[in-house]
Order: structure tokens, then sequence, then C-alpha cells
């Protein structure tokens, strides 16, 4: 059998040939240049944050497009408490969270290394009771059923640490029995008189206020003035592989607390919807807005995104309290877990683009 015959255009013609191999080559060439030039899509930052009026600067900052103003793409996900926001920072499913401090630094002890970055708010917390409750001091919860919530939470902390064991000198294991509940369970527990008083939060401090029939016996805004609560942190790795975007972030918490204080009605009536807080029909018939609920939480409540020396030093009252309950391990310096300089770069005005 003879070889097959050579096509003598192109073994004779070489040039045919590279020319060949050149058009052969183009769809290649062409789709690699269409995916290198293609932008490429930055990865949303996932942002968690315990579901409180306090923590409504990132509700604002999402609302308004303050997070998309400085080039971000948010995924911003809420969460009943923090020990449960925690669990989703440790299993890399957030890379930012807006949580009180008290679970941050547990964490912190157990070996999730993150950080706290900036203030959100101060106050928020009061102890309640009924009207004609003998109840007029903390020390008067000795033998008394007092709502709380869930053993070892920050609110607890506060409440075992400072209202019963500071304020009262009471032991909470065995002076108080702490019951705890749901905090939107709380007002109707001690309006049915199933509890004698109850440690809450707002938006539901005002709302059984605003009801009647009830009074506060310690409101902790007035006891340790602008107390921080809630704190924006960060996992490691989003502090060393986003940097920017951190701050960024900062950011756009910064001008969400500004609106809140520039544009008090406009901020009421978002919270208010968030929160779906309903309209109170008062005993004699008067209905009261949500928005005016918002507004008497104001009282007790406010915002800031500056940490700054006396929060420092309550944070490490609340590192002492958890420690002395059992709640952390070993002792903690409040300088361990609080980097300032997030807070710095933040208010540095962002480069031009």
């Amino acid at each position: 059998m003879k070889p097959p015959s050579r096509n003598p255009i192109f073994f004779r013609k070489p040039s045919v040939i590279k020319k060949i191999a050149v058009v052969l080559s183009l769809p290649i060439f062409l789709f690699s240049s269409v995916a290198f030039a293609a932008p490429v899509e930055s990865k949303p930052i996932r942002i968690g944050w315990v579901f409180a009026m306090a923590n409504a600067p990132a509700l604002i900052a999402d609302k308004k497009g303050f997070f998309a103003a400085e080039g971000l793409k948010v995924e911003l996900k809420s969460f009943g408490d923090g020990p449960v926001v925690q669990q989703a920072l440790s299993a890399g499913e957030l890379d930012i969270a807006y949580i009180g401090a008290p679970p941050v630094f547990q964490w912190y002890a157990r070996g999730l290394n993150s950080r706290i970055l900036a203030k959100v708010n101060y106050g928020q917390a009061a102890l309640i009771t009924n009207a004609n409750s003998p109840i007029h001091s903390a020390a008067d919860l000795r033998g008394k059923k007092l709502a709380g919530v869930a053993k070892g939470s920050g609110m607890d902390v506060l409440l075992r640490g400072y209202v019963i064991k500071e304020l009262a000198r009471l032991e909470p294991d065995s002076d108080v029995n702490v019951v705890s509940m749901p905090v939107g369970n709380m007002n109707a527990a001690l309006e049915r008189g199933l509890v004698d008083a109850a440690f809450t939060w707002e938006p539901f401090v005002s709302d059984a206020l605003l009801r009647g029939g009830t009074r506060v016996v310690v409101d902790i805004n007035q006891k340790i003035p602008s107390y921080p609560w809630y704190v924006v942190m960060a996992v490691p790795r989003t502090l060393a592989e986003r940097p920017e975007d951190v701050v960024k972030v900062l950011r756009a918490h910064r001008r969400a607390i500004a609106f809140l204080h520039d544009h008090v009605e406009e901020s009421n009536r978002i919270i208010a919807e968030a929160f779906q807080i309903a309209p109170i029909k008062t005993a004699d018939g008067k209905v009261i807005e949500p928005t005016s609920v918002v507004q008497e939480a104001r009282k007790r409540l406010g915002w800031s995104d500056r940490v700054e020396t006396a929060d420092l030093k309550f944070i490490q009252r609340l590192m002492d309290y958890s420690y002395a309950l059992g709640y952390l391990n070993k002792q903690l310096r409040a300088a361990e877990v609080v980097d300032l300089s997030w807070q710095e770069r933040a208010i540095k005005p962002a480069a031009r683009r």
C-alpha cells in the first residue's frame, strides 16, 4: 500500500501553515482576552447583627445606601442573640458583626481571636416592675422572681455582675430567682404576675412604660452614663485579607450614626418599620404611634462610633464580671480585644478614586 500522498499546498508553503495556526488559535485567544478583561466582581462582605434597636446603625447603613456608597457589596443578616452570631463567625459564615462586647471577649478566651473595632451605641437596658410593686431598688430583688435572658449572654453578665452583685449586693444564684425567657415575652410575664420584675431593653422598656402600669426601677444609663453596649467587631481573616473593606464598613457606620442624629424623624420611621413596632393602645383608649415608641426609647439609648477611655474601663468591668461568674476561664484585659487603630483609619478622609 502506497502512503497517502502529501498535499503540496501544505508542505510547500510553510507560511500558509502558520496563517492557519493563527486563525485556529483566535477563538481561544479572544476568549482568554474577554475573561481577563472582564471586571472581577468583589466578594460581598458578610455582616451579622443582633436584631436589636441599639444596632440600628447597621440597618440605617444598609437602607440609606451608605455601604453601597463606599463601593461595598454587603450581605446583612440578623440574628436573635450574640452567642448565635459568634457561632456563625466561628464557622466562617460571617466577616464582621454588630454584637455585644461580652460574646466577643468570651469567644476570644476560647481561641476566636477577633477584635472590637468601634462602638455602636450607649445605653438601652433597664430593670422594670409593675407600678404597685414593692420593688423600689435593686436590693429589693431578694427572694423575687426576675425575668432575664439566657445565662452567659451579654445582658446576663450585666444583670448578674452589675445589677445583682454590685448594685444590690446579692448573690444571683441564691438570693434572686432569675428566670430565662425571650425578651419579647417579658412584658406579658410581668403584666400577668408570672415574674416580679424584668431586666429588659429597648424598645421593650418604652413599650411597657407607654402602655402604663409599669415603672423603671434602675435605668442602667443613669447609673453608668453612656455605657457602651453593642460594638463592631471582625474576625482575624477579614482584618488580614480585606483591611480596606473593613475601613469602608466603619465609614458607612459613622455616616449611619450621623444620620440617626441629624434625621431623627426619618430614622425613627425606618426603625419602627424594621422592628415592626405596633401602635400602642392605652387603657384610656389613646393610640400611641410606633415612631413615638422609638422616640421614647431615645431617652435611654443613643449612638456613637468612638470607643473612649471610659468605654474601655466599662468593657474591663464586664470582663471582670464574666470571670467572677465563671463565664471566662481566664482573666483578660480590654486592650487585648479592642483595637482603636481601625476607628482612627475610618475618621481619615477617604482617598479619591
